[in-house]
């Protein structure tokens, strides 16, 4: 039977079957049937997560989640954003029936979590803070007491081993592994039963930048290779931005943006501006206005909406040519960190 590569998170971003069919019928990896018949299924459900108006407070004029509405697209890689104590954990606890819902939707797979727990979660994978492994027992003496929680074959221990690039560590004990060793191993008890969702509480928390890059790469190659949808809580965008195709960010309990890292990315590309500083701005500025550019004049200087680097050097020349000197053009660029915080403010000032 012929193989086709099966990317998920490109699945994810288009629109049209055919098209879909026609660009991965070319490559390899899933077989034909598999293929159409994931693709059966995300035609049918096409966010894995989905909540609306969910509430939660611990007491009762506490409240630490407030009207939580968030849609996870089926085989993308979703990062959820937020500072510590904004409520990531209580509603990945909810997403996963951990703690009892209070008030609002939860649906997974299109069913709802209160009804259809145990059927949901046979379909998740999941790592809530730490992982519970024995540290006097080896990687797959401990995978092997997941292995008959989860009753699944015994040859899913091998296979998740090698998935997480543990496979060699032999009769090495867990309390010997360095900690992306152990977040990998936790990951690892989460793949045993073939979950289609995979929900991680801050795989990177703690963690230094090559053992964050191995769990980068490592959600990227099941994210891709098998089309497990992932949703991954963390407080660090500067990691996060460089893994996923979605983004969700609460604060205080409240989301503040939700979206494709793109439409995040283009919050950023439209606070961003040019700085001029000229002999006489207000000529200048009629220069401008000529090239259909909206300009504004702040502490003395000209400031426009950044534009492409060729009309830079066409105004410049304008400019010049109207003998108006030129002293200083700057571009002034917020980064997504700038971003985020401005979007968590959001709450903190409301």
């Amino acid at each position: 039977m012929p193989k086709i590569l099966f990317g998920m998170q490109q699945l994810t971003q288009t629109t049209c079957f055919a098209d879909q069919i026609a660009h991965f019928a070319e490559k390899s990896y899933l077989t034909a049937g598999k293929f159409l018949l994931l693709l059966y299924i995300k035609s049918r459900t096409m966010y894995s997560v989905q909540t609306s108006g969910v509430f939660h407070h611990f007491s009762e004029n506490d409240p630490v989640l407030k009207d939580i509405a968030l849609q996870v697209p089926s085989g993308s890689i979703y990062g959820f954003l937020g500072p510590n104590g904004a409520g990531k954990t209580t509603t990945l606890r909810l997403l996963l029936g951990l703690i009892k819902k209070q008030q609002g939707s939860i649906l997974i797979f299109d069913k709802p979590i209160e009804n259809h727990r145990m059927e949901i979660l046979r379909n998740i994978g999941s790592l809530i803070e730490m992982p519970s492994m024995y540290g006097h027992l080896t990687a797959s003496e401990n995978l092997r007491i997941w292995q008959q929680l989860y009753q699944c074959p015994y040859s899913r221990i091998a296979k998740a081993l090698e998935t997480v690039d543990l496979a060699n560590t032999g009769t090495k004990k867990v309390s010997q592994f360095s900690l992306g060793m152990k977040q990998r191993l936790g990951i690892a008890a989460a793949l045993l039963h073939e979950p289609s969702l995979l929900i991680l509480d801050e795989p990177t928390n703690g963690l230094d930048p090559y053992g964050m890059m191995e769990i980068r790469d490592l959600l990227k190659k099941l994210n891709y290779e098998h089309g497990i949808t992932i949703v991954i809580s963390s407080h660090l965008l500067s990691e996060i931005e460089k893994l996923v195709t979605h983004t969700g960010i609460i604060s205080h309990g409240q989301m503040v943006f939700q979206g494709t890292l793109d439409s995040l990315v283009s919050r950023q590309l439209s606070a961003s501006k040019l700085i001029l500083n000229t002999s006489n701005n207000l000529q200048a500025t009629d220069v401008l206005k000529l090239l259909q550019l909206d300009t504004s004049i702040e502490n003395g200087m000209l400031t426009i909406p950044i534009p492409e680097k060729e009309m830079i050097a066409q105004l410049n020349r304008e400019l010049v040519k109207a003998n108006i000197d030129v002293y200083e053009i700057n571009p002034v660029q917020k980064d997504l960190e700038t971003i985020f915080m401005e979007l968590i403010n959001q709450t903190t000032h409301a």
